[in-house]
């Protein structure tokens, strides 16, 4: 007997990627539990799935970066329950330290929704009863009909795990001009954020020709990131996702002047900021 939970909660984090660099993702999970049935006649109550999986993954992925821990290019340390790492990528290095748990140590080589969902099965093997004989768990990305972008940030201010230095979202965009939808803006800064890291100016504590280098204290710790000037784009503000919707309505309404301006800002999956500017 299977029993299916579809779209039973969203992760959203970010990973390393060996061209792309950091890359902010959101995904649904979905699982499948095989077994037989218990004396209720259940393979497992709906109740306990649910609380049971939503739990570890808030806990164990969501607002995470994930490193492929068997990949060539890495080089990770850890001590006194903050761990460092090195990450060769084709634009350039990119160094983190931060709080052990702000990482997900992933056994695999590159990070993938079939290698990150092994992965997840093998650490919830003993969270279900005896009669549970297989979990199998899937990802997968939002169906996004236009433009969205994949971004990473930190935001030292939240009391939450949002002030994790590298977390991200896969997020769509709607622009209008006028009350009109314009796709081809909501393309232009897609392509512009294809694989972005937002950082602010507060944070950035030294920048070479190659490199800008990102450093605070937040509640959970001490945060470090370098990362290559080519992946980042510079806020002046802190990067939530209402000053995000704010800065792109600033910047489009400069451009469109005499037309009125609308965001639509996604966070990951059904949740954001929206920001308007009236025609000047």
């Amino acid at each position: 007997m299977q029993l299916f939970v579809d779209q039973l909660t969203n992760v959203d984090f970010s990973y390393l990627h060996p061209q792309r660099g950091i890359v902010g993702e959101t995904w649904w999970a979905s699982a499948l539990l095989d077994g037989g049935l218990d004396d209720q006649g259940m393979v497992c109550d709906f109740g306990i799935v649910k609380k049971t999986l939503r739990n570890w993954l808030d806990d164990e992925v969501d607002h995470r970066l994930l490193v492929p821990v068997k990949a060539s290019g890495l080089t990770l340390t850890e001590k006194d329950g903050s761990i460092s790492l090195r990450w060769a990528t084709t634009a350039g290095d990119i160094t983190m330290t931060a709080p052990r748990q702000a990482v997900a140590l992933v056994d695999a080589e590159e990070i993938t929704a079939d290698s990150v969902a092994l992965w997840c099965r093998e650490q919830l093997r003993s969270f279900f009863p005896v009669n549970v004989e297989q979990l199998t768990l899937s990802f997968e990305a939002e169906y996004i009909d236009g433009a969205f972008y994949h971004y990473s940030h930190g935001l030292k201010k939240h009391n939450g795990n949002c002030q994790r230095i590298a977390h991200g979202h896969r997020s769509r965009i709607e622009i209008c001009i006028d009350g009109q939808r314009n796709t081809e803006l909501e393309q232009q800064w897609a392509s512009r954020w294809q694989d972005i890291y937002l950082g602010s100016d507060e944070d950035l504590t030294d920048s070479d020709n190659n490199s800008y280098h990102f450093a605070y204290v937040a509640q959970q710790g001490a945060f470090e990131l370098s990362i290559p000037k080519s992946t980042c784009y510079m806020m002046s503000t802190d990067t939530t996702v209402e000053f995000i919707a704010s800065h792109l309505a600033d910047v489009i309404s400069t451009e469109k002047t005499g037309h009125s301006v609308c965001v639509k800002a996604f966070e990951g999956v059904n949740k954001g900021a929206i920001a308007e500017r009236k025609a000047r």
